[in-house]
């Protein structure tokens, strides 16, 4: 058997390029699956065949509280699922070791470019899980990583199609946005909710805001978190029955999500994915916007509307992360000291380095010199790109929405 688990890397199987109509029906089917998570299977199936896979695992892991709010797997079956199960510890060991080398999440972990064929001929995950089921390949995609929730999206590569290629790479990056957002619309709904009650009850039981708009950005429906919102015109405002936010950039970006949802949501990208409404002093409140319009179930909560706008805190109320939690996170994923840490979380409140400082107590001075180190570590170049680095790490990776 030629491929990553014999050390050889074979000669990879040509395959077309996925069409943009099929890219259109994944990314459709993977907003579906935000509002009912029993269209999993059937999604991760589609993905799968997209990317020439053979097997497909998509998981949502509360560490805190030690459960699984997600698990969905297609190809494995139920023995070798089992037995993947007995080398957990191997396959998270050897991704610990990856994310402690600080690399981009939005990167994917590819066994065949990660380790080494010496390794892999001694694996037993690899010897007696993937082997057996003739699985060459395997590519780890995170969706969320924090220290209260894991996600990622596993795909397992057959013989018969070769290692995984940089086509399968693009393809996840083109998908990665939507399905994060997916995850995270899934989980701030309890994803069973909407088959038990009917969607208006259903968002009105939410703590975070929900918005429906049309095309234009027009209300059409808030639930009662939302509408306290509007009422008190912090974060957002419905100023002539518009949506719209408080601070101007934040407007322009949400105006822009809606239209993209409405024309296109294959467009939709990263584009209103954890848009920041509030600027600073005031507690971060962040925007994420779904598209609505491309199915019959998603239409079901509103015929008319284009954009679901999920409304919430930053991930750290988001997810109840302690602010030890969170500095630990930040610690492992740019490898700063304490005290880097200390101030790095400091100047992400964004009233400056001052006031930072006399929080710490410590000078201004220490402060610059905490920052070089920060900067060095996390590749910015100015506290502005901080800011906005450390927001991307704490709010687009955990979907920051809020729980429901």
């Amino acid at each position: 058997m030629r491929g990553m688990i014999d050390g050889d890397s074979g000669a990879p199987a040509r395959s077309h390029t996925v069409s943009p109509h099929t890219l259109s029906e994944l990314i459709g089917s993977i907003y579906d699956c935000a509002l009912d998570p029993s269209h999993w299977e059937r999604t991760l199936a589609e993905i799968t065949q997209a990317m020439s896979g053979e097997s497909a695992i998509l998981s949502l892991n509360d560490l805190r509280h030690d459960r699984l709010l997600i698990e969905k797997s297609v190809g494995w079956g139920q023995l070798g699922f089992e037995e993947r199960q007995k080398h957990i510890p191997e396959i998270h060991a050897r991704l610990s070791e990856w994310l402690a080398k600080g690399p981009s999440l939005d990167d994917p972990f590819v066994a065949s470019r990660q380790l080494q064929p010496d390794y892999l001929e001694k694996s037993p995950y690899v010897q007696r899980c993937l082997k057996p089921l003739g699985i060459v390949d395997v590519m780890h995609q995170f969706l969320v990583y924090t220290p209260s929730h894991f996600s990622e999206l596993v795909i397992g590569r057959h013989e018969r199609h070769g290692l995984i290629t940089d086509r399968e790479v693009e393809i996840v990056a083109l998908l990665l946005p939507h399905l994060r957002r997916a995850v995270t619309v899934s989980n701030v709904l309890d994803a069973h909710a909407i088959g038990r009650v009917r969607m208006a009850d259903a968002l009105d039981a939410l703590r975070i805001g929900v918005v429906l708009t049309n095309g234009e950005g027009s209300i059409l429906h808030a639930n009662r978190s939302a509408e306290r919102m509007l009422q008190d015109g912090t974060a957002v405002q419905g100023t002539s029955g518009i949506l719209s936010a408080k601070a101007p950039a934040a407007s322009r970006e949400l105006r822009r999500a809606i239209r993209l949802a409405a024309r296109d949501e294959v467009m939709l990208g990263k584009t209103g994915l954890a848009i920041r409404l509030t600027g600073p002093p005031a507690p971060p409140v962040l925007a994420h916007v779904m598209p609505m319009n491309g199915s019959e179930l998603r239409t079901r909560l509103q015929p008319e509307a284009v954009a679901a706008v999920f409304i919430g805190p930053s991930m750290t109320a988001a997810f109840d992360m302690t602010p030890v939690e969170t500095k630990e996170y930040l610690r492992r994923r740019f490898g700063l000291t304490n005290a880097e840490a200390d101030v790095a979380l400091e100047v992400v409140k964004g009233d400056g380095r001052a006031a930072a400082g006399a929080r710490l107590g410590i000078t201004a001075t220490t402060v610059r010199a905490h920052l070089s180190h920060i900067f060095e570590k996390t590749g910015v170049r100015r506290q502005a790109e901080l800011v906005r680095l450390l927001m991307q790490a704490e709010c687009e990776l955990t979907g920051a929405a809020g729980e429901a």
